[in-house]
């Protein structure tokens, strides 16, 4: 069974009900990054405790929080993130912030991070839009 057209759908649908929270106008399209997370088995509250540090870390400093999405039923995926896209000095500001509460960055967060999970995959989306907007832009 080809589960990624069933991905896609809820992706795209999440990342437009969730997208006007980042925009500071309805008009200009924003990017977003969009991850599913198949946790691996026995590891859900660890990689929890581990997004949650980073959401306090995102938080202090001043960037968007994240919309996490928790799976109840059907495909296999664990979790959705929706992440904003940040700016070189907010990656500069997360790790700081990171690095002040004593939380890896940079190569070994990433190998620590990837040890919680057994798959995922990061998309990155434009939005909101509606299709007639689109339709539109095709012209």
């Amino acid at each position: 069974m080809n589960r990624w057209p069933g991905l896609a759908l809820v992706a795209f649908a999440s990342l437009v009900l969730a997208a006007p929270r980042w925009t500071q106008s309805t008009t200009e399209p924003k990017r977003a990054k969009i991850s599913i997370y198949e946790v691996a088995p026995g590891r859900h509250l660890d990689f929890l405790k581990w997004l949650a540090a980073r959401e306090d870390v995102a938080r202090v400093a001043g960037v968007p929080a994240t919309q996490l999405y928790a799976h109840l039923d059907g495909d296999r995926w664990d979790y959705l993130v929706i992440w904003p896209i940040t700016t070189p000095e907010q990656d500069r500001k997360l790790d700081e912030q990171a690095a002040a509460r004593g939380l890896k960055t940079g190569f070994p967060a990433a190998l620590e991070f990837r040890e919680l999970l057994t798959s995922h995959t990061d998309t990155y989306a434009e939005g909101p839009t509606t299709a007639a907007a689109l339709v539109a832009s095709a012209k």
